[in-house]
């Protein structure tokens, strides 16, 4: 029996101890989702629950070290210990030393002892990890079964994503520092040593690193690359010399800094190594690396579209601007499901999630399941209608080969034949906005149609105040319309985007609209496909990016431009 399967009981809890990576949630091991997925308690830090929590249950219990106290105490996530607990507390007090460390074990096997699976996620590898070692031993003198769940280390994960590689083909030696925590021998070995070191440190002590091994007999002009929040879309890094790291991060304003103890990478390499970061800084290369994109959709619409938004490197935020009621006379909508139960119908289409949505209700409504489906076919408009539709238990007999929309659906859809189609009509359920296109093709390949409202389309509350002022203020490096509607409600609900940001509109109807509303547009898709308007926001920033390189200036995001300023529409 592995040690996950262990039965939970009073006496059978289980430690796992997670790695969770520099700062990346796709750099998690699959061992590590799995792990996650199963646990009844996570214990983590702030930093690090921001990216193991989506894979944890929804019911898990989350403990977080940097709020919470040891337990049996009255502030304490528990209360009201037993004897037994209390032993264990002792125990775990006398196996860890340090009051930080000591907390957190603490939480940690009072939920063990309780018979919990409890994953302890920890900042890049646990075997690196200042404190991890000391709460093993704390479950080891408990006797409480634990496992260690391997994660990419930061000093590992962050130079390949900063593009700079830590061996050559002559196998140079590479040394890892601590700077907070080395000591004068460890210096003055790695400072006679001509390989590459690879320096974990903090903002307000790397410079110092720098000094350390310079004093320790390394050239002043060995080159060093300095990254700050590696793995992540706020990734920076700067290239300098040991002698020049000081000036340099001075004149790029990231010291002295408030948060001068944030966590640094640097990377001390011969000159061949450090000329190689212009060709391999694929990471902070990107097309769209950190922008802030607005997405006026929900979340469920714009699941695709954030994830290839995060795949150009940029921060897609949801801003709904549409909320979804039921219609005003339900009674159209009941005899068109009842229709479906008595074979009223050939096909049903759905043209959208909330499609789907109104209908699954509906059918929950009379106890209905995707049973009724049964002889009927089903279309569905794109991938994320379909995906709806499986969750509901039924398989779309139709998607769109091509584009995902009304006129691909039309595309695909096969004329009406009185020898092979029994029935001659098509069920429609819709929003009360909804155009013909759909109607009128399906009546040209000679269908009857029932064009139902299944639901009704209203403006959506505004979002948090913090939103709004990020949108008229230039907090957004771009906003992509996906429809008129779009335009219209979102000026209503937050205001007009400031003129720093650039406009991507998904066609020449929703560029008019936004150009109608003062806005500039600088992106349109060269089709109606919001994945061909992301496509194109990625191209832009390319363009972008390229002329910059060209001039001599740094890559800036347009949310970073001097406010005010006149944007240039890239040719």
């Amino acid at each position: 029996m592995s040690p996950t399967n262990l039965p939970a009981g009073p006496e059978h809890g289980h430690v796992t101890f997670l790695g969770a990576g520099p700062g990346d949630p796709g750099l998690l091991t699959l061992r590590a989702v799995e792990a996650l997925a199963n646990a009844d308690v996570l214990v983590a830090g702030h930093e690090v629950l921001d990216v193991v929590r989506a894979h944890a249950r929804q019911s898990v219990a989350v403990l977080n070290t940097d709020t919470e106290t040891a337990f049996g105490t009255s502030a304490g996530p528990y209360s009201g210990t037993s004897a037994s607990q209390s032993a264990v507390v002792d125990t775990v007090s006398a196996a860890v030393g340090d009051p930080a460390s000591r907390d957190a074990a603490n939480l940690v096997m009072e939920a063990a002892r309780g018979g919990k699976r409890v994953v302890r996620a920890v900042s890049g590898d646990p075997g690196l990890d200042t404190y991890a070692a000391e709460e093993m031993l704390a479950c080891a003198a408990a006797g409480v079964p634990f496992e260690v769940v391997p994660g990419v280390a930061a000093a590992v994960g962050v130079p390949a994503y900063a593009g700079v590689p830590l061996r050559d083909a002559q196998g140079a030696d590479v040394r890892f520092v601590d700077a907070r925590t080395a000591s004068d021998r460890c210096w003055t070995e790695v400072g006679a040593s001509d390989g590459t070191v690879v320096v974990s440190a903090t903002l307000d002590s790397v410079a110092a690193a720098a000094g350390e091994l310079v004093a320790s007999g390394r050239k002043p002009d060995t080159p060093m690359s300095v990254t700050v929040a590696g793995t992540t879309t706020r990734q920076r890094t700067w290239s300098a010399t040991l002698g020049t790291t000081a000036q340099t991060l001075k004149q790029a304003k990231v010291l002295p800094s408030p948060d001068g103890g944030r966590p640094v990478i640097a990377v001390v390499a011969e000159r061949s190594a450090a000329a190689q970061r212009d060709q391999l800084s694929w990471f902070e290369s990107k097309p769209l690396f950190g922008w802030k994109v607005l997405v006026p959709r929900t979340k469920e619409q714009a699941a695709s579209l954030s994830d290839q938004l995060r795949s150009y490197g940029a921060v897609p935020h949801e801003v709904p601007t549409i909320a979804v009621e039921p219609p005003r006379t339900p009674q159209q909508m009941e005899r068109a499901v009842k229709g479906l139960v008595t074979g009223r119908y050939e096909w049903i289409a759905f043209t959208s999630v909330n499609a789907v949505k109104a209908v699954r209700e509906k059918f929950e409504e009379y106890g209905l399941d995707a049973r009724a489906f049964a002889g009927i076919k089903v279309a569905a408009v794109g991938e994320q209608t379909a995906k709806a539709l499986v969750a509901f238990g039924v398989k779309p007999d139709l998607v769109p080969s091509g584009e995902q929309s009304a006129a691909g659906l039309l595309d695909d859809w096969p004329p009406y034949d009185p020898v092979f189609d029994p029935i001659d009509r098509v069920f429609l359920p819709r929003a009360d906005i909804a155009t013909e296109t759909l109607v009128a093709g399906l009546i040209e390949l000679g269908w009857e149609v029932d064009d139902v409202t299944a639901y009704r389309t209203v403006r959506a509350s505004p979002p948090p105040a913090e939103t709004r002022e990020a949108i008229k203020g230039g907090g957004f490096d771009a906003v992509l319309f996906t429809s008129s509607s779009t335009v219209r409600n979102l000026v209503g609900i937050a205001g007009k985007p400031h003129n720093v940001t650039v406009i991507a509109c998904i066609g020449p109807a929703t560029a008019k609209t936004a150009e109608e509303h003062g806005l500039r547009v600088d992106v349109m898709a060269p089709e109606p496909s919001v994945h061909k308007l992301a496509e194109a926001l990625a191209d832009f920033g390319l363009r972008r990016r390229a002329a910059a390189a060209e001039a001599g200036d740094p890559v800036t995001r347009p949310s970073e431009r001097r406010p005010g300023a006149r944007r240039r529409r890239a040719t």
